[in-house]
């Protein structure tokens, strides 16, 4: 077992690769009282072109199968798993990204057993005709609910623009019609291939002792079965900067129009430390350009082109980056025309200066500090993209290296016309003008 001590931050993580490839990671915190535990596997939505574990053919697999194998795991021959971790005491949860399924417990008391259940429960599935046909109904109520969903459209329409090939613009839950696809035989072939300990990983913290603990993990371990260590082979559709989309809307039950922009990554995307740098200087151009304190900010409120409502964030992961700033307005070509002039002129903004990054950088470091106290934001903060040998402790020093040059070419490089798309949602019977 590792061991790697943060001095700046007081904190001690512990790591161990198991032999079945199971990457475990241990965080004591035990001036906490609870326990939280969160099993990852590097498997989502847009995983649905593959090479099944042991066989040589690609295959297709429904949309939306790594969000129904999440929801099947849970359902057992002698029961439901939540009724297990509730007479012990534990809470549990569990959530599909479009490149993750991360199950998760928290507990005070019983923490072994809840621990134990955890990998069980994920690594021994369970299905029948009978039960996932059930769920297709659940599911399909789950995807209407979100159809009706003003933002989720506005999120989804925006990334079908950016990504019309790409499985990323669809819905993580996938269609009606996708998953009514979907067999045990199926589910059963996913797990095999995506829940295998060398695609997973397990991040324990709160108040734990990290040599029982490790132990403990070993020997649930140690008692199963899997096929040997293989690379998984995925396939993604190519696509060029011509298959983006400029502009689309629709028509919704909405009191005022929605608006968003989206910028799409089209460079190789950094790994390791460099991605995670990159990922800092990005959300720092943004802070600068549109956070709170901002002019523009200021500016497009005052006008009422923005409101509470305006959100901005830069999303990097496995095969994809991008750029969404959206919100409600007054008028949706005013909103997305605004915003996409801030950022084709970004690297020459007045906002980008010295004093300006040293106060953002102040107010990001005092943020990142404070969520350190939270045991959930700490694990999902460890089941995010990885980068390699960095981790969350890492994000601190990184922010205080990053300079304003760095920021500046960054915004050069990113902001460019060709790359950008709007999407906006109009009040039922409204066209833009």
């Amino acid at each position: 077992m590792d061991k790697k001590i943060y001095e700046q931050l007081q904190e001690t993580i512990y790591t161990e690769t198991l032999e079945n490839g199971l990457r475990v990671t241990l965080l004591p915190k035990n001036d906490f009282h609870k326990t939280y535990g969160l099993f990852s596997t590097n498997f989502g939505s847009i995983d649905n072109q593959f090479v099944p574990r042991g066989k040589t053919e690609m295959i297709t697999v429904p949309d939306g199968i790594a969000h129904f194998l999440e929801h099947k795991l849970f359902e057992k021959e002698d029961g439901d798993v939540f009724n297990t971790f509730g007479r012990l005491g534990a809470s549990a949860n569990a959530f599909t990204s479009f490149t993750k399924t991360a199950y998760l417990f928290s507990s005070t008391n019983h923490v072994s057993e809840s621990l134990n259940t955890l990998l069980d429960f994920v690594q021994e599935p369970y299905f029948t005709d009978a039960t996932v046909n059930k769920e297709k109904g659940i599911i399909a109520q789950e995807i209407q609910m979100y159809e009706d969903e003003p933002d989720w459209r506005l999120y989804f329409g925006v990334l079908g623009n950016m990504y019309p090939k790409h499985p990323l613009h669809i819905d993580i839950a996938g269609t009606v019609d996708s998953i009514m696809d979907i067999t045990p035989e199926l589910l059963y072939e996913n797990h095999a291939t995506f829940y295998h300990p060398s695609n997973m990983s397990l991040f324990v913290v709160g108040k734990l002792d990290p040599e029982e603990t490790m132990q403990l993990i070993r020997e649930n371990q140690s008692k199963k079965e899997f096929l040997p260590v293989e690379p998984i082979e995925r396939i993604f559709p190519e696509e060029t900067i011509q298959d983006i989309k400029p502009y689309d809307f629709i028509q919704m039950s909405v009191n005022r129009p929605k608006s968003i922009v989206g910028v799409k990554g089209v460079t190789e995307i950094p790994s390791g430390v460099k991605a995670l740098t990159y990922k800092t200087t990005m959300d720092l151009l943004l802070t600068l350009l549109f956070g709170p304190t901002s002019a523009n900010y200021l500016n497009l409120y005052d006008k009422g082109i923005i409101d509470d409502s305006f959100s901005y964030e830069f999303n990097l992961d496995r095969t994809f980056h991008f750029i969404d700033i959206g919100g409600d307005t007054k008028d949706s070509v005013v909103f997305s025309d605004e915003i996409k002039k801030i950022l084709l002129d970004a690297k020459n903004s007045s906002e980008l200066t010295e004093e300006n990054l040293t106060i953002v950088k102040k107010r990001m470091i005092g943020q990142e500090l404070q969520s350190l106290n939270s045991l959930e934001y700490i694990a999902n903060q460890f089941s995010q993209p990885s980068y390699g040998e960095a981790t969350l402790f890492d994000v601190v020093p990184i922010i205080e290296s990053v300079t304003l040059t760095e920021i500046k070419k960054a915004a050069d490089e990113f902001m460019v016309e060709d790359h950008m798309t709007t999407f906006h949602i109009l009040p039922k019977g409204e066209n833009e003008a």
